[in-house]
């Protein structure tokens, strides 16, 4: 399951003020048609089951939104050109939609509670998991971005923030249990954490010893 607490838009989402732990399942992000439909962005592998009629999200608007400390509940789900759309109590005309749109749903959960599937993860399980390469820690999860190719995990590493691909080659063990992912990336990902020096940099010859290259090893040496 793939419900998340984190926006990946312009503006981070936070769960409401005063909330009970919270997931993030979808945004609103345009109005459709006359009769106050909008279409969805998900956060959920399981629209149908979210979304079924009667189903009540809390609302993140802006304080100035008429909506601001509303609830929003759901009147039907539907596909429309392999769009999820939805139409909520309430919202009865594009006017209406126009007002929710950028608006984000959240649903109340336990902090405790797993995913159903195997190898899933809610965000606020991952974020702050220590981060282990070779056997050392590079840094801490401190939020999952949401993108249409693929999840990543960003890494507080120092002073820099890292993406990091969430994929089974990279991130091949998770461990919420012991409070780390284990990662295994690739050269240039986290390079300016490595004390090696750079294999390209040139290198002082021992005193009194002339160098085996006399200005040729440049066209021998391999890429």
């Amino acid at each position: 399951m793939t419900d998340v607490p984190e926006d990946t838009g312009p503006v981070k989402a936070r769960p409401p003020k005063g909330a009970k732990t919270q997931l993030r399942v979808g945004r609103l992000v345009k109005a459709h048609g006359l009769k106050g439909a909008l279409k969805l962005e998900l956060y959920t592998d399981d629209p149908e089951g979210r979304f079924t009629p009667g189903a009540t999200f809390t609302l993140q608007v802006p304080e100035s939104s008429p909506w601001h400390g509303k609830p929003l509940t759901v009147r039907e789900f539907r596909w429309m050109n392999s769009h999820p759309v939805a139409f909520f109590e309430g919202v009865d005309d594009r006017n209406a939609a126009e007002a929710l749109v950028r608006a984000i749903l959240w649903i109340d959960a336990d902090a405790a509670a797993e995913p159903s599937e195997p190898d899933a993860w809610y965000d606020h399980q991952l974020t702050g998991l220590d981060v282990v390469r070779d056997g050392v820690s590079v840094g801490r999860v401190i939020r999952v971005e949401h993108l249409p190719a693929q999840d990543l995990l960003i890494v507080k590493a120092g002073e820099r923030e890292i993406m990091v691909p969430f994929v089974g080659a990279i991130v091949p063990e998770v461990d919420v249990d012991a409070g780390r992912v284990v990662v295994t990336p690739p050269a240039g990902l986290f390079e300016d954490l490595d004390d090696e020096p750079d294999e390209d940099e040139p290198h002082e010859d021992a005193p009194g010893e002339a160098s085996a290259d006399d200005g040729a090893g440049d066209d021998a040496r391999e890429s």
